[in-house]
């Protein structure tokens, strides 16, 4: 990641912090929450190398009260990939992770569905980066990597073609989080995360979603290494939602569409 890191360390004003998988561990047993570790793999469009599934599953093995863990397909390998979808289920790993912005392509096109689909077959969520994007942010053509490949309109269609499959969107499609909104309110296979955000600087009309009608659709995370647990937990405590609402988006979403529960 390097040269992509620290443009968005910049971004975010936060400097990553690097530790071993055991001190990640660790960190997260203190905190009674679960760590959900990402593979990666965006050689195609990057020339970089992945982070292999395998990697992840074994960290997952290794410290299973602490962490759970999504694999990571190149959409431009086709059927390559969607072999790679039946090896995340193997792996017991519990959905894909998606970069449309990094990986360079658009999750509407339906010449990338099959990935999908085997994703849906498998039992196994979608995760899709949708927003803006801290690496390559402020910088001349920020650094080749196009937002709009992720702007959350692009999985309206592929909610709507695969009506079993879990899609979430991460960091709330900023910014166009009513977009995003709106499809979630329309179907009921779409989640929305609020990973990668400072809860006290999330926009009060998603904050408004999140604590009336669409609780059940919400998910946390902090996006860490970016943004630290410990201070998006202080925060999100400090927005006074109702006890239920914060189980919901705590636990029990998170909880029922990992199948942890």
């Amino acid at each position: 990641m390097a040269g992509y890191v620290e443009v968005a360390e910049a971004y975010f004003r936060s400097p990553v912090e690097r530790q071993s998988m055991d001190q990640l561990a660790d960190r997260y047993r203190q905190l009674e929450v679960k760590a959900v570790l990402l593979a990666w793999d965006a050689e195609t469009a990057t020339g970089r190398p992945r982070v292999p599934n395998e990697t992840v599953a074994a960290a997952c093995r290794d410290h299973p009260d602490a962490f759970t863990g999504l694999g990571s397909v190149d959409p431009h390998k086709g059927e390559a990939a969607v072999a790679e979808v039946a090896n995340i289920a193997a792996l017991g790993l519990r959905g894909v992770k998606f970069h449309p912005s990094l990986q360079a392509f658009s999750p509407d096109d339906p010449g990338y569905w099959p990935i999908f689909a085997a994703c849906e077959q498998h039992g196994l969520l979608a995760l899709f980066h949708t927003g803006t994007s801290g690496i390559g942010a402020r910088q001349p053509g920020g650094q080749g990597i196009r937002i709009d490949y992720a702007h959350p309109l692009k999985l309206d269609a592929v909610a709507a073609a695969h009506p079993g499959l879990t899609v979430v969107a991460a960091h709330f499609g900023w910014p166009w989080q009513m977009d995003l909104i709106a499809m979630a309110l329309h179907k009921t296979n779409v989640y929305i995360d609020v990973s990668g955000w400072s809860p006290r600087r999330i926009p009060p009309e998603v904050i408004r979603e999140l604590r009336g009608r669409l609780s059940g659709q919400f998910l946390w995370g902090s996006d860490f290494p970016f943004i630290t647990p410990e201070r998006c937990l202080a925060e999100l405590a400090d927005l006074g939602l109702p006890a239920d609402v914060l189980d919901k988006v705590l636990h029990e979403n998170a909880t029922r569409i990992l199948g942890l529960g």
